[in-house]
């Protein structure tokens, strides 16, 4: 089956894939809004317009309008007319911050767990068939996404986290695993990957795709799943951790308002 390096790019495809269940407006806008934050569309960028919107997705030409407008009223789109006109991606790093951790804050451990795990049974199952059906040729392809890794942003580091594992899901030559590791990135991967908010986390990441790919190269299963489980528990530990500060810091912003209240 086609790989999705040096065809497409692949955080892209998953951006514009179809999307699953009713099409909603609130499913269309997450997901264009998440790949803002996550880096994959940049600031500035032209979005598609309505109509091929709707063809990507398989949505109506009313549900990508009504997305646009909420996305546009949240600050993360602004539209032009005339003949240069569109609708233009303005990423704001400070408002995208606020809009993901309040998404923490609002996802319980449970769910963040759950996350975790399906998407350690999907990639880890992928990586686990490419060791057993990889040739020299898709060696090479997954190196190359490994040494063209931005780690200098988390943007740069999502988007070569969301390749790597889409290619490792081409490798694997099971369309069923390429179809959900797609739906995955777009629905969760935002969320999962904060941590490579910080560069020890990209230079993990970076480590991991290595570990990864002597697996496969070296037809070893067990430790080419072993070696994605592993980055995705690491990952889910941070968003734990993560979870726990914000709290934190909500709490104590909220036991310090009556004091200043009082003072006023």
């Amino acid at each position: 089956m086609p790989h999705a390096t040096g065809r497409v790019d692949a955080a892209r495809a998953v951006v514009f894939a179809p999307l699953d269940g009713t099409g909603r407006a609130e499913l269309v806008e997450q997901r264009l809004t998440d790949a803002i934050v996550s880096g994959v569309l940049h600031d500035g960028e032209r979005l598609p317009s309505e109509s091929d919107l709707s063809r990507s997705l398989g949505v109506a030409l009313v549900t990508a309008r009504e997305a646009l407008e909420g996305m546009r009223d949240k600050g993360f789109v602004r539209t032009r007319r005339g003949r240069d006109g569109g609708s233009f991606v303005t990423y704001d790093r400070d408002t995208a911050m606020r809009m993901l951790g309040r998404r923490l804050r609002e996802t319980s451990r449970i769910e963040l767990r759950d996350l975790a795990l399906h998407t350690s049974a999907i990639a880890g199952t992928a990586a686990e068939t490419a060791a057993d059906r990889a040739t020299d040729d898709d060696i090479q392809s997954l190196t190359r996404i490994a040494d063209g890794a931005d780690l200098s942003t988390a943007g740069g580091a999502r988007r070569a986290v969301s390749r790597f594992q889409l290619e490792v899901a081409a490798v694997s030559q099971s369309p069923r695993l390429v179809h959900e590791e797609m739906r995955l990135q777009s629905e969760a991967g935002p969320l999962l990957w904060m941590c490579l908010r910080e560069q020890e986390y990209r230079d993990r990441s970076a480590l991991a795709r290595t570990q990864i790919i002597t697996a496969i190269a070296d037809a070893s299963p067990d430790s080419a799943r072993a070696a994605t489980i592993t980055h995705i528990d690491s990952a889910f530990e941070w968003l734990i951790d993560e979870r726990a500060r914000i709290e934190a810091l909500a709490l104590d912003e909220a036991s310090a308002s009556p004091a200043e209240e009082e003072i006023a």
